[in-house]
């Protein structure tokens, strides 16, 4: 097969990889959906609140704010499931899966939401137990993305550089903005809503550096 007719044939699967960053892009804008809170009379703090007590079930803006956290999810789904289709790379697609994981959780965080917002009603427990669980869930599939692709970014050919750049950075401002948010949980709250929308700020990053990636490979010659 002569060199025109490979890259005649990489042709379409190049352009499914220009597809699958589509998906991260808006994610990494929608994932901060969390700002319109500036624009909206919630009646919640957020230095001391949760982001997900704006979609609590009983708070005013639940369909906004559920409708923006479920189509994200499932953009991530989608472009996560597109890039492990063309993945070549044992460890990359792990991390895709990951974010398949991570989708599947923010799905059902939606579908069990809190009951009620503890920021400003003091009999509202702060743990729910199934929303918690699938909080959890999302956090450690985010960051098991973040280090299986980190991972990949290294033995992949041809290699992932804006992983490989970004992605640690990004690992290492994430990992602890996420656990000063676990104060109200241990009867500690206060000012853990600043960590978790700084949080949730680099979890878009992450997507973002994804799309940059995928828009990347999509220009090589070769698919990662």
């Amino acid at each position: 097969m002569t060199t025109l007719e490979v890259a005649h044939e990489a042709r379409p699967v190049r352009r499914a990889v220009r597809v699958s960053a589509l998906p991260f892009a808006v994610s990494a804008v929608l994932y901060n959906g969390w700002l319109l809170e500036f624009l909206l009379p919630t009646g919640l703090d957020p230095r001391h609140s949760y982001v997900s007590e704006l979609y609590a079930a009983d708070q005013p803006f639940r369909p906004l704010f559920a409708g923006i956290e479920s189509v994200c999810a499932v953009l991530v789904v989608v472009g996560a499931l597109l890039a492990y289709g063309f993945a070549q790379d044992g460890w990359a697609r792990c991390g895709w899966l990951a974010l398949v994981g991570f989708g599947m959780s923010s799905v059902a965080d939606v579908l069990l939401p809190m009951r009620c917002a503890p920021s400003v009603e003091p009999a509202c427990a702060a743990v729910h137990p199934g929303h918690t669980l699938t909080s959890a869930l999302a956090h450690f599939f985010v960051f098991a993305s973040m280090a299986l692709l980190g991972r990949a970014a290294v033995t992949a050919r041809p290699r992932l550089d804006v992983v490989r750049r970004w992605g640690p950075r990004v690992l290492a401002l994430a990992l602890p903005t996420a656990v000063c948010t676990v104060g109200p949980l241990f009867g500690r709250p206060g000012w853990h809503g600043v960590s978790q929308r700084a949080h949730l700020a680099l979890v878009g990053v992450w997507f973002a550096v994804l799309a940059a990636e995928l828009a990347r490979s999509y220009r090589r010659p070769s698919i990662v």
